[in-house]
């Protein structure tokens, strides 16, 4: 989203990102992994994660699939190569809920939700090209 955010911004729409984490980490995240061009907003209690619908994928599941994705090079750069990153990845795999799965919600000018997708794994993100053609179809 980060790389296409013009795009995403010329249909009419505003990014939010929201975290499952608390400010003072969301800063430690920006400050690893660069300034993003939209507002990432805290949900440290998972509120909104848990009210919309998301879930937190077994322990035990994702830990199989990351092995998985090890063994056949699916998972190459899961765990960044730049080292402040990487201390990054593996302090939240340590401290964070990494097992919480994310998704993306479009609501209209008045607080409708016109589209969503929860994601089902960390693998299972909205197409960005999905998500244009939905603006797209909305567009005021």
């Amino acid at each position: 989203m980060r790389k296409r955010v013009n795009e995403l911004e010329q249909e009419g729409f505003q990014i939010i990102a929201i975290a499952p984490s608390n400010a003072s980490y969301i800063s430690q995240f920006k400050e690893a992994f660069g300034e993003f061009p939209f507002l990432i907003a805290g949900d440290p209690k998972r509120e909104a994660y848990r009210g919309m619908g998301h879930h937190t994928m077994p322990k035990w599941k994702l830990l199989g699939q990351a092995a998985i994705g090890f063994v056949t090079r699916k998972l190459d750069g899961f765990i960044p190569k730049e080292q402040k990153k990487k201390d990054f990845v593996l302090k939240s795999m340590k401290t964070q809920d990494v097992y919480i799965q994310g998704g993306t919600w479009i609501y209209d000018e008045r607080g409708v939700m016109i589209w969503n997708h929860i994601d089902q794994s960390p693998e299972d993100h909205a197409k960005i090209d999905t998500v244009l053609d939905v603006l797209k179809k909305n567009k005021a």
